[in-house]
């Protein structure tokens, strides 16, 4: 009962979010863009900073390729520096040539941290072609997912759309936008890293892209990583010559999505419970979870602490709140700060480049919330064009939103007048 009380306790609290959007059921999330977000953190979590002291997150294995480790010294290199880089194969993406650049960010506490992004030049070298930031809907608590890898072990299942990015001239970066410790559902973070990785992509010149004009793309959770790289570039990236930006499937507020989901037993719980460990990751001390896990939560805490999507699906499959925590829980402040910080409709940040945002009308992700996002964007004087897709859902919108997307970017890079429908 204590998880019960809690739930009404955090229901009572989302007046700190707003009125509360009801959707589907959250079976009704489609299967290709999985949602990045924490599903337990208001539902039940909104006192995972309550409670004594306990031991801290469990990280994932280190990356045994010292490519990754961010050197000693990353403190003195400034935000974007490339800090090592190599050549790699890319046999999916023929005649392209990609190279890794790690390069210096910041985490989510202002703390200095090295980041990856991959880069994709097509046939003919860089020459100042446009770049596209392709932000994937990566799902996942392992370093060994992060789309550096999986671009290249056919574990990315976007991969094969960057051919038609490629197959426009265009250059593609393809940032590890999780982080160094796979925080799954820091979205703001994703946003920082995505424009540094672009810095990083200016001033490596072997890939000849240093005067290119660049884009931003990405669905779902990606989708989240691209809207706040947007949101945030007018002061946190202001010499970036960004053009344009796409993004759809985007969870505007993770916490109202949460409380959607509810009570009920759910076959993507593993993915709600994984973004409580990674914001447990990012912020840490601040969302302990150690204190209020079952044991039977523990025991999932620790399956999938280096899990990819498929494993962690599998190994929360049809759990509930009631299964893996115990209470007493109380509303928490930093719960409600943290879920704030990385949520576009709280974040006050507006995107000052031309937007293209598409939304499936069926989408168990609020639909509404989208509507309301934009028009603030809109009402700030943001270039915004809205697409809701006429009886899609968070699956089926994919495939007509990105085709258009595409184009949207295609016009942006040609210099056409951008479209608007505030």
């Amino acid at each position: 009962m204590a998880v019960q009380r809690a739930v009404s306790r955090a229901r009572r609290a989302a007046a700190r979010f707003g009125t509360r959007q009801r959707g589907p059921d959250g079976r009704r999330f489609g299967r290709a863009g999985l949602v990045g977000i924490a599903a337990l953190l208001l539902a039940a979590g909104t006192g995972l900073g309550a409670g004594p002291a306990a031991a801290g997150p469990i990280y994932p294995a280190p990356d045994p390729d010292a490519f990754y480790a961010a050197p000693a010294d990353v403190a003195r290199f400034n935000l974007g520096d490339v800090m090592r880089s190599r050549q790699v194969p890319a046999p999916n993406y023929p005649g392209a040539t990609a190279w890794q650049l790690l390069f210096r960010s910041t985490d989510s506490q202002g703390g200095p941290i090295g980041a990856v992004t991959t880069v994709l030049v097509p046939p003919g070298g860089g020459a100042n072609r446009p770049v596209v930031s392709y932000q994937p809907f990566v799902n996942a608590l392992g370093l060994r997912c992060a789309p550096s890898h999986a671009l290249f072990d056919g574990g990315l299942r976007e991969g094969p759309v960057l051919n038609l990015l490629l197959g426009r001239g265009w250059a593609v970066a393809v940032p590890d936008h999780l982080g160094p410790n796979s925080a799954y559902g820091a979205a703001r973070l994703g946003g920082r890293i995505t424009l540094d990785g672009l810095r990083a992509v200016q001033r490596f010149a072997p890939a000849g892209l240093g005067a290119s004009p660049m884009g931003l793309a990405g669905y779902s959770g990606g989708g989240m990583a691209t809207g706040f790289a947007a949101a945030l570039a007018p002061e946190y990236a202001p010499e970036l010559p960004l053009v344009g930006v796409a993004e759809g499937g985007v969870p505007m507020n993770i916490g109202k999505l949460a409380l959607d989901l509810g009570m009920q037993p759910n076959p993507l719980f593993g993915l709600g419970f994984a973004a409580a460990m990674g914001l447990e990751r990012e912020y840490p001390g601040q969302l302990p979870m150690e204190p209020i896990l079952k044991p039977v939560g523990a025991d999932l805490r620790n399956r999938i602490a280096n899990g990819c999507t498929d494993e962690i699906i599998a190994a929360g499959a049809n759990r509930s709140l009631p299964d893996v925590f115990s209470g007493p829980l109380d509303a928490d402040p930093d719960t409600v700060r943290i879920l704030h910080e990385n949520s576009l409709e709280i974040f006050p940040g507006v995107p000052r480049i031309p937007t293209y945002v598409w939304h499936g009308t069926n989408d168990a992700v609020s639909p509404q919330l989208v509507r309301e996002v934009v028009g603030r964007y809109c009402g700030s004087g943001a270039r915004v064009q809205l697409d809701m897709l006429p009886g899609t859902d968070h699956g089926t919108a994919i495939p007509e939103g990105s085709a258009r997307a595409f184009d949207f970017l295609a016009d942006r890079f040609a210099g056409a007048p951008a479209p608007a429908n505030c």
